[in-house]
């Protein structure tokens, strides 16, 4: 799930990147263009509840291609991404637009 909150300049973007989590989830990180696909510069916090989220400030007027990377192996799309574009791995990436 994706939260967009603009600044009053609507120069930028908080965006919230939130996954479910599950039972067999115990950690979860976001990689995208945004962190030069980092696998470990963006962590989520686990919630009580058992899902993660977190939120970045990225610049407006501009597409993001991003994945959940569980576990630390396993990378995944977001379901509610705003769109998705093919990757050179011949897979899907989640886009947000913002």
């Amino acid at each position: 799930m994706l939260k967009k909150n603009y600044t009053a300049t609507g120069t930028k973007c908080r965006v919230t990147f939130h996954h479910p989590g599950g039972e067999q989830i115990e950690s979860a990180a976001l990689a995208g263009e945004f962190n030069g696909w980092s696998a470990t510069e963006t962590p989520l916090k686990k919630l009580r509840t058992g899902e993660f989220s977190v939120t970045l400030t990225l610049d407006a007027g501009r597409d993001y291609a991003f994945r959940y990377i569980l576990n630390r192996e396993c990378w995944v799309n977001d379901p509610a991404a705003d769109k998705y574009v093919r990757n050179e791995f011949g897979e899907d990436n989640s886009v947000v637009a913002v």
